[in-house]
């Protein structure tokens, strides 16, 4: 395999227009919403309805389950999305890659609102499920790394945090909304009509999204450091750069996947699992869980570009060695509070768990892209995000349910939330600080 030279080092270009710059990071972070809505509003429905609708003869926790597992399924596409999305993010551009991640995970989002349930058609109803959250982890996988990647290349290096910041919140208002449509479905329908109909419609009403975020991002340029870049090569962009990511700069991915895999457990364990604790374990209602969850989301939207920002003023180091350090705090307060039962402590538990969480989530946008070089940075930043994923997001709710069979007690839980953030915390501690740093200068050090 012939393997042209690597993109030439590059020098900074003249920023684009402030208008432009905040249009690209507005469709970025609405882009991004309508993803993880897409992603997320599985996650929820595994966790209320699925092991009743697609694994109806297996008691409610195993059913629960074997719904979770299918919903890790999502999780093991992630990385293959990233890889594929992330050679082709690095050779062509952003821009495209972005659309077609968008389209892909839409119409399997469109697809599970449609599907027959396992009294319908048997056993082919979870198959089929199976194969559209493929499809939808698929598509996710490619689509961080590019809609990060624009807003970290069009700001600037002094509020690049900020940025990417803002299109990470975008994550946490997908989360909202998916768990707002359920919440007032839950609250408006029938036990009967929720599990019989209702719980299509927030995966049908994605059409409508999809669309919003299609119109938005087909007036994007692509990446200028993208194309300086390659305007800078002598041969163009590298034909393996995964291979190249790999070879010459392992410890950046393996850093960059420690960052993630704290946060990555804790959300899932705070929102996903904790619905299902609420309402399987300790037996309360829908709507006590959905809005536990539904008052975290909000304030991790408006705290993640917060976070964020701060990243820019003090270091991405401090402000995420906080939110791992904090969570491992937290974790031991977490499950007590939802024992409580009580309603509002029970949201105080979520509230507090996802906005410490976010002091992670926020600068992590900028502190992953920060660690690679523009020649590969689609494809690095892909791989720390979507492989830490098979061994944190997708397993965490499956892990928590085996652990709590096994124990009868939280602790362990506890104890498995708490490890995974401690790992985040010393990479936190080992990375080297970037902010302010211009990807030029990025560049130059690789």
């Amino acid at each position: 395999m012939s393997v042209s030279a690597p993109i030439a080092k590059t020098t900074e270009r003249r920023p684009p227009p402030a208008a432009l710059r905040a249009r690209v990071i507005a469709a970025s972070a609405i882009g991004t919403t309508v993803e993880w809505y897409d992603f997320l509003l599985y996650g929820t429905a595994a966790a209320l309805v699925f092991g009743k609708v697609f694994f109806p003869k297996s008691d409610p926790l195993t059913g629960t389950m074997f719904a979770f597992a299918t919903y890790g399924v999502g999780f093991l596409a992630r990385p293959v999305g990233g890889i594929i999305f992330g050679h082709y993010g690095d050779r062509i551009g952003r821009k495209q890659l972005l659309m077609l991640s968008m389209l892909i995970m839409g119409t399997a989002t469109f697809l599970i609102g449609v599907l027959p349930t396992f009294n319908q058609v048997g056993v082919l109803a979870p198959i089929l499920l199976v194969t559209l959250r493929l499809a939808q982890g698929f598509g996710l996988g490619g689509q961080w790394g590019g809609a990060i990647l624009m807003s970290a290349e069009y700001g600037d290096a002094r509020r690049r945090g900020l940025w990417t910041g803002l299109t990470q919140a975008g994550g946490g208002f997908g989360n909202f909304l998916a768990t707002a449509v359920l919440a007032v479905l839950a609250a408006t329908l029938s036990p009967a009509d929720f599990l019989a109909w209702g719980w299509r419609i927030p995966f049908l009403l994605s059409v409508v999204l999809i669309g919003i975020g299609l119109w938005v991002r087909v007036s994007l340029a692509e990446s200028p450091v993208f194309e300086q870049a390659l305007e800078q090569a002598e041969e163009g962009a590298h034909d393996a750069p995964v291979l190249e990511t790999l070879r010459t700069l392992p410890w950046q991915v393996v850093l960059g996947g420690a960052l993630k895999i704290g946060e990555n457990i804790s959300f899932y364990l705070m929102t996903a699992f904790a619905i299902t604790y609420v309402t399987e374990m300790l037996h309360l209602s829908r709507s006590v869980a959905l809005n536990g969850v539904l008052a975290g989301a909000l304030v991790a939207t408006v705290s993640m570009p917060l976070w964020a920002a701060l990243s820019d003023r003090i270091g991405r180091r401090p402000v995420y060695a906080f939110g791992a350090a904090g969570l491992v705090v937290w974790a031991f307060c977490f499950y007590p509070m939802l024992d409580t039962r009580n309603p509002a402590l029970i949201a105080a538990a979520v509230v507090v768990g996802l906005l410490v969480h976010s002091a992670m989530n926020g600068p992590q946008g900028a502190i992953i892209a920060e660690l690679f070089p523009t020649r590969v940075r689609y494809s690095g930043a892909s791989l720390c995000y979507q492989v830490t994923s098979i061994v944190g997001g997708s397993w965490a709710p499956i892990v928590s349910l085996a652990l709590y069979r096994h124990f009868h007690s939280t602790l362990p839980i506890s104890l498995y939330l708490a490890g995974a953030c401690a790992i985040s915390f010393v990479a936190a501690l080992l990375a080297k600080e970037t902010k302010g740093l211009t990807f030029a200068q990025i560049d130059g050090e690789a």
